[in-house]
């Protein structure tokens, strides 16, 4: 009997010690052996006692060949059948070289890339890093597959953050090349395998090895194979010009500086226009996380909502074999875990695991650089930074709410009047987004940031708010229109928005109306004509129309909104608010701002609507009824705009 097992203290521990006995019978249930193929990806069938790729056996060739043959035949199409039988690399805790088979998560990431490929699909992953498990080695290992098995001039980039980190990926490259089996360096092309023996070695040819392109400091040759392996950092934005490249490992992009000099898009877009779209052909992003906001986080975000070319793949800390450690006291571990480690027992992680991690914890100051480094999570992956206005666990919480919207289009009214304002029958990339529509006894605040005209501008927001006054429900994000729209034709869309939901208080962020060259002249006008007409509109205590961002009210609106995403006094609805919060930073002269290339357009909706809604004038509204004028597009000359 183990420690874990003579612990029946109680009921509760008694069946604690049961469940963890099965997740550990399940754990050590991995039967791998990708000599034989078992356990290995891919649809297989048996052949002489070895499950080896479908493709094989469909194939009359390798039916009809000699063992040598079928060998070579396997080696290449069976990339977990290469590793084993040709690939040497170092032992992490030994140093020592040994053979290379593939842990469970280095399998689950080469299931994933073989079942692109074998669809005839170019393989593209996003891959978001633990420590320790390998994820950059069987990458750079399946990118040699590639050009010494499967392909000639098959030219591959390793690009890092550094040029230290694509030396190090080099180096795994290197002690591959020095081991690797004579017999099988210079296997022929598939195509061959019927006219000779396909482990004929020429004795003209030489071993493989790496040599220098002549005036290329950056660039080697594999002798044989006519391939080029290109190293090199994320600061050269012209790395991989000039070259014929149908592989790409770019490392740590989370870590790649962005600045006047050097841009990481300007990589990824070179890296992009370089790589063909064929079969066979790889491009890898990996790292670890480095906090929300940035190129990785950015292209992981639209990966998992299917907006990328790339798979998303991720392992969490438990998934890691190390990551555990005996248990001497059932009783002492379990009354020492905290809430989190309880989710973590929720969440199917054994004692032992969890052991290692409450130990492990001790390390780091604060929990926040636990998750970074051995994250459980994707979400506790891109952790905290330290400017980050938002807590992660909080963003984590708040994100809990947050759900696709129930429509999506946009609003008109018919013949411009307010009074027949309808929505419009929903169409994909509609702009309005409404999770809740408009309910009786329900009170409302529409709350507009004014952006630009243009593409390239800041967004235009019209976001509306259940206060949840009269229903003693919290606030709570119901509808949102985002886009793009000359700023008198906002004013009237955000009018028809407030209109719709029972005539809701409007507040328009001024700022850019006011300040503005082309519209200055012309937002007293604006918002005058609007106020005339809806008399519901948001004024400040000067009577101007209006809510005026300056350095007091914005400091104000913010700290209402981190005290009601800290106390949870909010529901918001979408992730796009809560990214933007995970972006959102404190400057050094004590203000605040998105950080660069981002957006907080949504952002200061929450604010501004979280600050109105707590001053006395709003809520004594709430207890009188609207009024309110018929407003038609008469009222508006768009020319003056």
């Amino acid at each position: 009997m183990t420690p874990v097992e003579q612990q029946p203290a109680s009921e509760l521990l008694r069946e604690v010690v049961a469940q963890n006995a099965i997740r550990r019978a399940a754990l050590a249930h991995d039967t791998y052996d990708p000599a034989r193929g078992i356990g290995c990806a891919g649809e297989r069938a048996e052949v002489d006692g070895c499950w080896v790729p479908r493709v094989l056996v469909d194939n009359t060739l390798y039916r009809l060949s000699s063992p040598p043959q079928r060998e070579a035949m396997r080696l290449y199409d069976d990339f977990e059948y290469w590793c084993w039988r040709c690939v040497v690399i170092r032992d992490k805790i030994t140093s020592l070289p040994i053979a290379f088979t593939l842990n469970k998560p280095q399998r689950r990431l080469v299931a994933l890339m073989e079942q692109q490929r074998r669809q005839g699909k170019p393989i593209r992953v996003i891959m978001l890093k633990a420590r320790q498990w390998g994820g950059s080695t069987v990458v750079q290992m399946y990118m040699a597959w590639m050009q010494l098995v499967r392909h000639r001039g098959w030219n591959s980039l390793i690009c890092g953050h550094k040029h230290i980190t694509s030396k190090s990926i080099k180096r795994m490259y290197n002690l591959l090349l020095n081991r690797y089996p004579p017999q099988f360096m210079h296997l022929k092309q598939l195509e061959d395998l019927d006219s000779e023996d396909a482990t004929e070695q020429p004795h003209e040819e030489q071993p493989l090895r790496f040599t220098k392109l002549e005036g290329q400091t950056n660039v080697q040759q594999i002798e044989g194979r006519d391939c080029l392996v290109i190293t090199g950092s994320a600061r050269s934005e012209d790395l991989a010009r000039g070259y014929d490249l149908k592989m790409a490992h770019l490392s740590e992009v989370a870590f790649w500086q962005d600045s006047t000099m050097h841009s990481p898009d300007d990589v990824v877009r070179t890296v992009g226009g370089t790589v063909p779209l064929q079969p066979d052909t790889v491009v890898v992003m990996e790292s670890t996380a480095n906090g929300m906001g940035g190129l990785f986080h950015d292209e992981w975000l639209r990966a998992q909502q299917g907006q990328s070319d790339k798979a998303p793949f991720f392992v969490p800390w438990h998934e890691i074999d190390i990551y555990q450690s005996p248990v001497t006291d059932v009783r002492a571990l379990w009354e020492a875990m905290d809430d989190y480690e309880r989710g973590l027992w929720e969440h199917g992680c054994t004692l032992e695991q969890i052991n290692w991690y409450h130990h492990k914890r001790r390390e780091y100051s604060s929990h926040h650089l636990m998750m970074a480094e051995f994250p459980t999570t994707d979400v506790e992956a891109f952790t905290a930074t330290g400017r980050q206005v938002f807590g992660q666990d909080l963003l984590l919480s708040l994100s809990h709410d947050c759900c696709a919207p129930t429509y999506k289009g946009d609003i008109t009214a018919t013949d411009g009047h307010l009074n027949q304002v309808h929505l419009t029958p929903p169409f994909e990339g509609g702009k309005l987004s409404i999770w809740q529509h408009p309910e009786a006894l329900h009170a409302y605040l529409a709350v507009v940031d004014i952006g630009g005209r243009s593409d390239e501008s800041d967004y235009s927001v019209v976001a509306v708010w259940d206060v949840g006054e009269r229903t003693s429900r919290l606030p709570a994000i119901v509808a949102q229109w985002r886009g793009h729209l000359d700023h008198d034709l906002l004013a009237w869309k955000a009018a028809q928005l407030a209109w719709h939901y029972h005539q809701a208080w409007l507040v328009i962020e001024s700022n850019t109306l006011e300040s503005t060259h082309d519209t200055r002249s012309q937002a007293p006008y604006l918002l005058q004509t609007l106020a005339k007409s809806y008399r519901n509109l948001y004024h400040r205590s000067n009577k101007r129309q209006g809510f005026h961002t300056n350095r007091a009210t914005k400091q104000a609106a913010i700290n209402a909104l981190i005290t009601a995403v800290r106390d949870h006094r909010y529901v918001e609805r979408d992730i796009l608010a809560v990214n933007e919060m995970g972006d959102y930073e404190s400057l050094p002269n004590g203000g605040f701002a998105a950080r660069k290339g981002k957006h907080d357009d949504i952002l200061m909706t929450r604010a501004i609507g979280l600050m109105v809604m707590s001053e006395p004038l709003f809520r004594a509204s709430l207890n009188r009824p609207t009024d309110i004028h018929t407003l038609t597009r008469d009222h508006w000359q768009p020319s003056l705009f």
